[in-house]
Order: structure tokens, then sequence, then C-alpha cells
């Protein structure tokens, strides 16, 4: 297809909630205290873990991973959905768009990653207890959580790749609060069928791989608790495991929608409101979840506030 006589678009104009004009500097707010409270949350969690010596166990080391790239993955999106709240020209360079893209997907990537290795964790926890301590070493957490990252931030190279040589001639109103592959590509000048497609395989080969292989732990998990005698026991084996578990539902749900289907788009508010889920408010629970439901958490942080004078 000959595109010389295309002018290529120099940036985009992110549209967010159009219907919601009227209270824009109301959604700053709110939105500004969600963030500041997953960054202070996230960062209390991980520095928690790395200061209280009883917390350097496997399983609290990638808690603390978690926490950390929480941190990042929220960095990829909110300032820029702050600062297009306040601002009457909501723009973003291509090359920017094609950042906060890859940024968005790479840690997105890692998270599935990560999730996958804590079910791993517990699945070696209570269905190989004797075996536990000798196979999930510190160098193997190292290792994995490595791994983790390494592969989170190779995933989108081929769609990013892909979506840079295409075409921007006309409209550049991404109808989206953020930049996303989808509304991207809706806004490309030739067919992007290639795009859909690629997009798609690996977006079910990474979250549906993820997803099954996480449920696949907990299936083995849930029989080796259901054959342990007493109430007690099996109360403080599923304890363990609750906290990640209620972290997967809330961050697959969102994601295997939006994601895992060849359609471009659903509805667009279905489609605004499902990132506000994953980008907004898993990260913003993942720090309530892992603290009110952990006492190991909660008696940490009451140590490093007694030893810091804060809590006499």
């Amino acid at each position: 297809m000959d595109t010389g006589n295309w002018s290529q678009v120099a940036e985009f104009i992110i549209l967010g909630f159009p219907h919601l004009q009227g209270v824009q500097t109301y959604l700053f707010l709110l939105l500004l205290l969600i963030y500041l409270t997953t960054i202070t949350g996230n960062l209390l969690i991980f520095l928690v873990v790395c200061l209280d010596s009883r917390l350097h166990t496997p399983m609290y080391h990638f808690v603390s991973v978690l926490s950390l790239l929480e941190l990042g993955y929220t960095a990829a999106t909110i300032p820029k959905m702050l600062a297009n709240l306040l601002s009457e020209k909501k723009t973003i360079s291509f090359s920017g768009c094609l950042l906060q893209i890859y940024f968005f997907h790479s840690l997105g990537a890692t998270e599935c990653y990560l999730l996958t290795a804590m079910a791993y964790d517990r699945y070696l926890a209570i269905c190989r207890p004797l075996h536990y301590p000798t196979l999930m070493t510190t160098t193997l957490c190292a290792k994995i959580s490595v791994g983790c990252w390494l592969g989170g931030l190779a995933g989108p190279v081929a769609e990013i790749s892909l979506v840079s040589r295409l075409p921007f001639c006309g409209p550049n109103r991404i109808q989206h609060i953020f930049c996303d592959f989808p509304p991207v590509l809706s806004l490309a000048c030739t067919d992007t069928s290639i795009n859909v497609l690629v997009d798609f395989i690996i977006n079910s080969c990474k979250i549906l791989a993820t997803f099954l292989l996480i449920l696949s732990s907990y299936m083995q998990i849930i029989c080796t608790v259901l054959r342990i005698p007493s109430a007690e026991g099996k109360r403080k084996a599923f304890s363990t495991c609750a906290s990640h578990l209620t972290v997967v539902l809330i961050f697959y749900g969102s994601i295997l929608f939006m994601y895992v289907r060849l359609k471009k788009s659903y509805s667009l508010d279905y489609d605004r409101a499902l990132a506000v889920v994953y980008s907004v408010l898993t990260p913003f629970l993942n720090p309530f979840i892992y603290s009110l439901r952990n006492k190991e958490i909660k008696e940490a942080m009451k140590r490093q506030l007694k030893r810091t004078g804060i809590l006499g």
C-alpha cells in the first residue's frame, strides 16, 4: 500500500472519560488519593519485608517484588492520567504513547509471571513441605524473580515493533484512558488484522498459560489440604494462600476479558471500566489484601514502628 502521500501523526489526544467533563477536578483528587495510597502501601510492604529478618522467606520475597513491581506498573499510566484530568490539551507524543504501551504491558506481563511463581511457591510449601526448604532456596527465588522481570520486559517488543511501522495519517483521538494496543490500532490508516492476531496470540499464550498454571497449582493445593485431618490444619494451609488467590482473581478477572479476544474493542465504556480495574484498583488493593489479611506482615509493621519510635 502506498503511504507516500500520508503525513504521520505526531501526537495523540487521550480522551479519557469524555462524559465526565464536569467532574474532572473531583476525579483528579480521587485518583491522586488512590495513587498516593498505592505508592505508600506498596512501598511500606517492600520496606517492611526487606527490614524484618523474620519475613526473609521465599513467600515474602515474592510479595516484596510484587510491591516493587506495582510501583512501576502504576507509574506507567497514572501520572499521565492525572495530568490529563487537569489539562485542556490531553496530548501525548507518538513515541511517548509507544513507551507507555511498552512499560504498561511489560510490567503487566512481569506481574503475570510473578503471580505464577508465587502459586508455585505455595504449591511446594503445602504439597511438598519436607522438600520445600531444599527446593525453594534463596538462589532459586532470586533467579525466578530475575526471570520474571526479563521475560516481562521482552514480552511486548514484537507488538511494539509492528505498531511503530503502521501509518497514522488521520484521526488521532484515543478512545481510552491511556495508550493501549486496541485503541491505538483502531486509528491506523491501514489494515491491522495482522497486529490484532499477533496481539491475540501473544496475550493468549502469556495470560492463559500463566492463569492455567496458577489454577493447576491451586487444584493440587486444594486436594492436599482436603486430606489434612484437622480443621485447624486446613484453615492454616488455606490462610497462607488466601491473599495471593484474591489478587489473582481480581487481576486476571479483568485482563482476561480485556486482552484475550480477537475483536478490537467492545463498548468503549466497557474497555475503560476494565482498564480502571487492572491499572488502578488492583495495585491500590494489593497492599490492603496483603497487610490486612496477613498476621505476620501486620506484626512486622508494628515491630518496625516500635523500632523507629513511632509506635510506643
